[in-house]
């Protein structure tokens, strides 16, 4: 006899209610106080180093930055954002920086450059012209264009800095892969509703030369923030041969982003 009895019934009648209730309380507690996008990815490894954090270090980092990421104050869901950022780095010889020249994710392979060596650290006088390959002197790989991107992203949401959130001082950051950051603030604006509307970057460095590396920078772009070619643009210019980007010192970069609300049936593009 197949037949359920009566009481049994009401028994599984009971326990299905329960767990509905239970699956829609979590729900709603998720939707609540969910952290910034679906699991956010870290810098777990760099271009120079290996296995920075351990799954649980991971784990509280990803609670932290998240809680840093959420203001007290609504982020108003109006149709368009606009952003800027910027970001400035030194280039020294590639002994003391110890890492490449890597611009928006692509490592800027060249010849040997005229660095002038303001301090004389390697040449006889100081303002004397050093013949080196250059690198990136910073906590994680100086990529400009990437730091610059997501400091736009984060300023159109009105959100903390860059620095604030992956700070210069914390070695879970050292030698990192910038496009973690850059994962990160896409989960970021994907959180909050929005995609990205444009990208205008404006590169600026005396050397070397960026002009064959462009395409690879915007695809890499494309990717990891999920939009299309259309939608980012990227200029480079020199300095004039003026201040410490004009001598091969530093390297800069202006970034202006919008973001678009999604509504409706929109989806990522």
């Amino acid at each position: 006899n197949n037949v359920a009895h009566p009481s049994e019934v009401q028994s599984l009648t009971t326990t299905t209610i329960m767990k509905l209730l239970t699956l829609f309380l979590t729900a709603t507690a998720a939707s609540a106080f969910a952290p910034a996008a679906a699991s956010p990815k870290f810098c777990t490894q760099s271009k120079t180093t290996t296995s920075l954090l351990s799954a649980a270090t991971d784990e509280a980092t990803e609670e932290e930055i998240s809680s840093i990421l959420r203001p007290s104050y609504a982020i108003e869901p109006i149709p368009l954002r606009i952003g800027h950022g910027f970001d400035i780095h030194k280039m020294v010889p590639f002994e003391e920086a110890g890492q490449p020249v890597v611009i928006g994710g692509v490592v800027i392979d060249h010849e040997d450059q005229k660095w002038t060596d303001k301090d004389g650290k390697y040449t006889e006088n100081p303002g004397d012209i050093y013949i080196t390959q250059l690198g990136v002197l910073a906590h994680s790989d100086g990529d400009v264009i990437y730091h610059s991107l997501v400091d736009a992203i984060f300023g159109a949401l009105t959100l903390p800095d860059i620095g604030q959130v992956f700070q210069d001082t914390d070695p879970r950051w050292k030698g990192c892969d910038s496009a973690k950051f850059m994962e990160h603030a896409y989960d970021v604006m994907k959180y909050y509703g929005y995609k990205i509307g444009n990208i205008d970057v404006t590169l600026i460095l005396e050397r070397p030369k960026v002009a064959g590396f462009k395409p690879r920078m915007k695809e890499n772009i494309v990717k990891l923030l999920h939009t299309t070619e259309g939608r980012v643009n990227i200029k480079a210019r020199t300095h004039e041969k003026v201040d410490s980007v004009g001598e091969l010192r530093s390297l800069s970069c202006h970034v202006v982003v919008t973001l678009e609300k999604v509504v409706g049936d929109d989806v990522d593009l």
